[in-house]
C-alpha cells in the first residue's frame, strides 16, 4: 500500500531524470516542493503527457466516479486495474507518474504503530506509477488519481505486504506515453518495476502520523 510519501526536492531535480526542457511544458521553479508528509485528499503534483509533452498539474490524491458511493480510493492494485470497471478507462488513457523521495509504511511494534520511511539506497528519487483523470481542461467532476500498487517482495514484505509500483526513469517515461496501449502498459508494469533490492528503510518519528506535521525531521532515522 502507499498512504503517505515525501515530495520535497525541487521539481527540476525530479524532472532531470525524465526529460529535457524541450520535452516538457512545465515552468521552471527553483523552489523546493518541501512536502515531507503528503497525504491522501490533498492536491499533489502529478506528471502526465499531453500533446507529446510532459505536464505537471496539481491533482487530488483520491478517485471516486459518480456511481461510487464509498469514500474515494487512493490505490489501485496492478493485478486488476487494467480490467476493472472503475480503473480500466484510467489505465487506458490516464496513466501518470508521481515523483517522490520515498514513502511511509507502518508496522505494529510493542503495542504501537511504528512508521518507516522507505527509499532508494542510492538516494535517487522514485517514480511511482499512477492512474487518474488528469485532463484538467475537461473539468471532470471525478478528477483525481490513484497510486498503482503491487505485491511487496523480499525484505519489503517485513514492512507491508503491498508496495507502490516504482518504475525506472526510462520505464516511467514509457508509461506516460499516450501512444502506448493498455496492453503495453501491462507489460511495463510487469517487467519494469524496480526490485526490492534497490530499497532500504528506517524507523522515523511517529509525528508523521499527523498530516499537519511537515519538515525534514519526519524522514530522518530514529533509534
Amino acid at each position: 500500500m502507499c498512504g503517505r510519501f515525501a515530495q520535497a526536492q525541487t521539481r527540476e531535480e525530479y524532472l532531470a531524470y525524465l526529460a529535457d526542457e524541450a520535452e516538457r511544458d512545465i515552468p521552471y521553479d527553483p523552489e523546493p516542493i518541501g512536502r515531507y508528509n503528503v497525504a491522501p485528499g490533498t492536491k499533489v503534483l502529478l506528471l502526465s503527457e499531453r500533446d507529446e509533452q510532459l505536464h505537471l498539474d496539481p491533482v487530488l490524491w483520491g478517485y471516486a466516479p459518480g456511481w461510487w458511493d464509498k469514500p474515494p480510493l487512493i490505490n489501485a492494485r496492478v493485478e486488476t486495474a487494467a480490467t476493472s470497471r472503475m480503473f480500466k478507462p484510467l489505465w487506458q488513457h490516464g496513466r501518470a507518474i508521481v515523483f517522490a523521495d520515498g514513502w511511509f509504511e507502518w508496522t505494529k511494534e510493542d503495542g504501537h504503530k511504528q512508521p518507516y520511511f522507505i527509499h532508494r539506497k542510492d538516494g535517487k528519487p522514485i517514480f511511482m506509477a499512477a492512474i487518474g483523470s488528469t485532463s484538467l481542461e475537461r473539468g471532470d467532476e471525478a478528477e483525481g488519481f490513484l497510486i498503482v500498487t503491487a505485491a511487496a517482495d523480499r525484505g519489503l514484505v517485513d514492512i507491508h505486504y503491498r508496495r507502490p509500483l516504482v518504475l525506472s526513469p526510462e520505464a516511467a517515461r514509457e508509461w506516460m506515453r499516450q501512444d502506448i496501449s493498455g496492453k503495453e502498459a501491462e507489460e511495463i508494469a510487469s517487467d519494469c518495476s524496480l526490485s526490492a533490492d534497490l530499497f532500504t528503510w528506517h524507523a522515523v518519528t511517529r509525528a508523521v502520523g499527523n498530516v499537519k506535521n511537515q519538515g525534514p525531521e519526519l524522514i530522518e532515522a530514529v533509534n
